[in-house]
Order: structure tokens, then sequence, then C-alpha cells
């Protein structure tokens, strides 16, 4: 007797339903299974810790504690169809996407400049950003991404540079040419499009180019010429855009906006300000004598004796206003079938983007709804996109899509409607 309790006490039960080690072993998946379906706000050591799409982080100083929050979107394609028209869809878009965190200078000389991303431009895409503001620029005869004043670029400013020069030069013994800075980045673009054959991609320039074809010779050079969306094709009048499907049908996924209106009759790159309207990031701060420019991060000078910063204004995030900036007609200009709304400080700052992006983003999604003329959003414009408590930049896309797609306040509940094109 005292044995058969030893060997029940070991885990076996009477009629042999379970033993130790099977036990044991499931304790142990049910933990896995929990842990990989971590839900967002769960608190976290890593990421293992962490569902799918999410990642471990810290929201200091107002949140204390890791916890798991979003770090990939929900693609509305996949979530339900791309039946619709372009337009009718909202996309994730980070704000100077090529100014990342640790970026190296490759010019021989320190960069003195802000950053506005964490993540590469091929990890912003894979993790669902769908549109990319890259501002261009003459530089050392190439065409560079750049921060800069004036539209002048500087050896301290730039960030994407001749590395491949390098590269090439230790591979081969010889330099490829044409060598195009900006390239590297066009390149991760065309590499992105290539691997996801349904996605569509778009990229907002401001544009300081003015070498005749400049930017047409980098888009040849990168393969990207082969998914360009033609302006012939863009809507006039606030029309709808053409399908999705249709678009990933003809292969024609990538659409370039410029900010050089002359290009769209040169080059056959759009220009913006026919197709999109965008609220305001201008502004000036009366106590320190700064004034803020839209878009484009600089950096600072020495003028008499003072400090200027010239830089992204905060108009963007003001509560309860949404007005559109200057180049822009109103935002409740219905001919134009594209609505941008920016959230962005004058100055990035992580930790501001974490509470930015937790508690304020979605009310001034709402706000800028109702300042368009009762239209959502088409691409909504972040720093650093993946800092929040919780859901962020992706939730408010969520928000966006939702609303656009089926009236609903998350994308996800999308899924229980057929979507149809009506027209």
């Amino acid at each position: 007797m005292a044995r058969k309790d030893l060997f029940v006490g070991r885990g076996k039960k009477m009629g042999g339903a379970f033993t130790a080690a099977p036990a044991l072993a499931l304790v142990l998946l049910v933990a896995l299974s929990v842990a990989a379906t971590a839900n967002v706000g769960d608190s976290c050591s890593t990421a293992v810790d962490c569902g799918g799409g999410q990642w471990c982080f810290d929201c200091q100083p107002e949140f204390a504690g890791s916890s798991c929050v979003r770090s990939a979107a929900t693609n509305p394609f996949q979530l339900t169809n791309n039946s619709l028209p372009f337009n009718k869809y909202a996309y994730l878009t980070t704000h100077n996407s090529f100014a990342i965190v640790g970026e190296p200078s490759h010019t021989g000389v320190p960069r003195i400049t802000f950053d506005n991303q964490e993540d590469t431009v091929t990890d912003q895409l894979n993790n669902g950003v769908r549109a990319l503001m890259l501002d261009t620029y003459d530089f050392k005869g190439d065409v560079w991404l750049c921060h800069s004043n004036g539209g002048k670029c500087n050896d301290f400013t730039a960030f994407v540079s001749e590395l491949d020069v390098a590269i090439s030069l230790v591979m081969t013994d010889r330099v490829s040419e044409p060598n195009e800075p900006a390239l590297d980045t066009f390149k991760e673009i065309e590499a992105f499009l290539g691997a996801n054959p349904s996605e569509i991609v778009t990229l907002i320039l401001e544009d300081y180019v003015h070498a005749p074809n400049g930017l047409t010779n980098v888009f040849k050079a990168s393969g990207l010429m082969k998914y360009w969306f033609p302006v012939s094709k863009m809507p006039q009048k606030g029309k709808d855009w053409p399908l999705v499907s249709d678009m990933v049908a003809s292969n024609q996924r990538l659409l370039v906006f410029t900010s050089i209106r002359s290009k769209q009759a040169t080059e056959g790159i759009a220009y913006q300000w026919n197709y999109m309207v965008e609220n305001n990031c201008e502004t000036s701060h009366p106590l320190l004598s700064i004034y803020f420019f839209c878009r484009s991060t600089f950096l600072l000078h020495a003028r008499d004796s003072q400090i200027l910063l010239i830089t992204d204004g905060d108009d963007g995030m003001d509560a309860g206003k949404c007005s559109n900036r200057a180049e822009s007609a109103p935002l409740n200009d219905k001919t134009k079938s594209l609505v941008l709304v920016n959230y962005f400080p004058s100055v990035p700052v992580k930790v501001t983007a974490c509470l930015q992006h937790s508690k304020s983003l979605t009310d001034m999604v709402n706000t800028c709804y109702g300042a368009a003329g009762n239209r959502w959003a088409n691409l909504l414009a972040v720093d650093y996109y993946k800092r929040s408590d919780g859901g962020g930049a992706f939730q408010a896309t969520d928000l966006l899509n939702g609303r656009l797609l089926c009236g609903c306040q998350d994308v996800k509940a999308c899924s229980r409607f057929s979507l149809k094109t009506t027209l």
C-alpha cells in the first residue's frame, strides 16, 4: 500500500489517466501557448513573451514597466480583399523614413541632425508601413536623402551615402557605375515590391533635386520603373482611384509624388498637390523666436550669436485643430481624393512619441475627419511609428481602415463583410 501511494504520489492516477511526465508537458505547453498569444498590454520581459506582431516595450516615463505593444500593421487587403479603389484604404506612413537612429555617417563628417525612425526602410515595410516620406537632394553629383536647410544638403546632414561604392570596390576591385547614393533606399523598396507582389508602396518626396532627370535616373537604376503607376491613370476632380486589384494585376504598384510642380510634365512624377490634401504643421514659438517649417527636420544654425532652430512644426498636433498646410488645398476640397494627416512634433523625441501615439492620435484622426469634409485619412504620418503603450499608430490605422471599409471602429470587424466595389 505504501508503495502504491508512493507511485500515485509521483503522478499516476487510478485507472492510468495520466502520469507525471505527460502532465508536466501539458503544463509547459499551456504556458508556452499563453505566452505566444499574449494580449497587447500584458506585462513582458522580452519579445518572446509577446504574441505575433508585438514587441516588448517600456513606454517611460508615463507607463512604468514593460508590456506587449503592437509592432505590425493589419493588412486590409489580406483581411478583407483588394477589390476597392486605392483611396478607399488607409496606409501607415513614416515621416522622414530615411532618418534612422544609429545610421552611421558615410561622408567622413559626424552627422548633426535629428532622427525620426528606429527601423530600416525594409523593416518598416515588412511591419506594414506602406507610404514613405523621403527628402531628396542634389549632392556630390548624385541624389541623396538628407535633412537640410534652404534646399542644400550638407556632409553633416546626409543620411544615405556612397557606401555602395566601397562595397563594390571590395567585392569586385572596381567601382560600379553609375552609383546613386539614394539608390540604397530605392533598392530596398524594389526588393520589397518584388517579394510582395500584392502590395503597393507610396513615396512622398520633398524634392530638392534640380538636375535634369536626376530622380528618373535613380528610379531607373533601382529597377523601380517596372512598378511605376503612371500619372495618366491618376484621377482628376476627386474621382476614385483605380481598384487595388487592377493596380496589382498590371504590376503598377509604386506611386510617387513630388513637391516640384514641373516634374509632372518633364519626368512624369505626380505633383503631390494635384491629388491630395494635407494638414498643417507650421507654427512659431514666441518664447524662443523659433520658426518651424513643415515636414523636413533640420539642424541647429548659429546666426548673429543666436541659435535658430529650423524644423517641423506642431500645429498638426494641436488638439481639436486640423487645418491645411500652405501648399495644400483646403482639407475639405473634394477635388483631391487623397487625405494625408501628419501627426508628429517639431523636434522628434522618442519618449513623447510614445505618449502621443498612446493618448491623442486617435482624437486627431477624428478631428481631421470633420475638417476634411467627413473624409477619413488615407495616409497617417508619424515619427517612431512603433512607439506606444498598446496599439498606437497601428490601431489608429485600423480605425481608419475600419471606417473606410465597413463603417466600423476597427478593420478587424470588417472581415465579416463582403466588400465589393460599387463602380
